[in-house]
């Protein structure tokens, strides 16, 4: 079951300084803006019985390409974090200490469960839905909700998202890089990207390790290459299989700064005259670059020259504060990343909430 406030707790909360959140909260006032995580997860554990008897190592990328030292820290980290990702009392006051105002709240990655049978990748879906519609439901000042769906039959996804959205007020889907080691542009997705287009929802891309990570064994290279990766191959997929083309009011939102392709893209765009294969899906004259442009990014980058760099490159109005809460590659201090940095106060605005509530639909 998922914790809510009003229990009492053996665990502590770790916060910043009144002192560093009162000056956050003040500079934040003066600019005027709801502030909005768009990247943050919650895990539901009755889940992790539903899949206990079905599941399989080798279906996680994050921990089957990982040595025994990367494994046996990453399961410890799983239970460290679990009263922060399951206790809403807790989540509420870590929000209140770093100044986030409003959460998107997104499913634990390892719940995506494409591997499993449709069936059972339903009843997961449905379930992780049901308990983040009631986290909302408890707190709707504070929280959104974006679903997850069975991507490995697209039918059944497209169900999902329909009841999600609709029964249950959700603004968006979170979903994985790719369906079970399957490209996003060739899982037979288009009836689920044609759904998204129709509700108007945004498509939150969350990696869950890199399907083909045998390279990536030591030193948490499975998630800090790993993660990225699995994004920017992805992005590649969707711009060069015409998937962009075909779905031009897809509204797709980027974890961990949209990998590498966001920070690199000039290396298609030399690419693209120069080969037919490059070419083939894309209409003439068209830049591959181009379409980074109709992505969204969010803040997880860790440095301020970053975020100053896709606000330069994509325009302020496709940056989108996130923390990857509550993880240890989270940002634990989103607002005062924004605020470090070198943007105008308008920028710096649409980043930390303006952009997401749009988006989101929050006003």
């Amino acid at each position: 079951m998922l914790f809510k406030c009003g229990h009492n707790h053996a665990h502590g909360a770790h916060h910043a300084p009144a002192s560093d959140a009162g000056a956050r909260a003040a500079r934040v006032d003066q600019l005027g803006v709801r502030t909005v995580d768009i990247h943050c997860h919650l895990h539901v554990p009755e889940v992790d019985s539903m899949l206990k008897d079905a599941f399989d190592l080798k279906s996680e990328p994050l921990l089957w390409f990982a040595n025994d030292e990367t494994r046996k820290f990453q399961m410890a980290h799983g239970q460290d974090i679990m009263p922060k990702i399951t206790d809403t009392c807790l989540r509420l006051a870590e929000m209140d200490a770093t100044g986030v105002d409003v959460q998107a709240i997104s499913t634990a990655p390892n719940h995506y469960a494409y591997w499993a049978e449709p069936g059972l990748g339903r009843d997961v879906a449905q379930t992780v839905n049901n308990n983040i519609a009631k986290v909302v439901g408890e707190h709707p000042d504070r929280f959104v909700g974006l679903c997850t769906v069975p991507l490995q039959d697209p039918q059944l996804a497209v169900a999902e998202l329909e009841r999600a959205v609709n029964d249950l007020g959700m603004r968006g889907v979170e979903i994985n890089a790719d369906v079970a080691g399957q490209e996003l542009s060739k899982a037979g997705l288009e009836p689920f990207w044609a759904k998204c287009e129709e509700l108007d929802v945004i498509v939150f891309i969350h990696p869950s390790g890199f399907a083909k990570g045998d390279r990536l064994a030591d030193h948490y290279f499975s998630n800090i290459i790993g993660n990225p990766l699995a994004t920017t191959v992805a992005v590649h997929y969707l711009i060069f299989d015409g998937v962009m083309d075909r779905h031009p009011g897809l509204k797709i939102v980027l974890a961990h700064g949209g990998g590498f392709l966001g920070a690199y893209p000039g290396r298609i765009d030399h690419a693209h005259p120069l080969r037919d294969d490059m070419q083939r899906e894309l209409p003439a004259g068209k830049r591959p670059g181009e379409y980074l442009e109709r992505f969204y990014f969010d803040t997880v980058v860790f440095t301020h020259d970053q975020v100053e760099f896709l606000a330069s490159h994509y325009g302020a109005d496709h940056v989108i504060m996130g923390t990857d809460y509550p993880y240890d590659m989270a940002e634990t201090d989103p607002v005062g990343h924004v605020m470090g940095s070198n943007l105008s106060d308008d920028q710096k605005r649409a980043i930390l909430g303006e952009n997401a509530a749009k988006l989101l639909k929050l006003d």
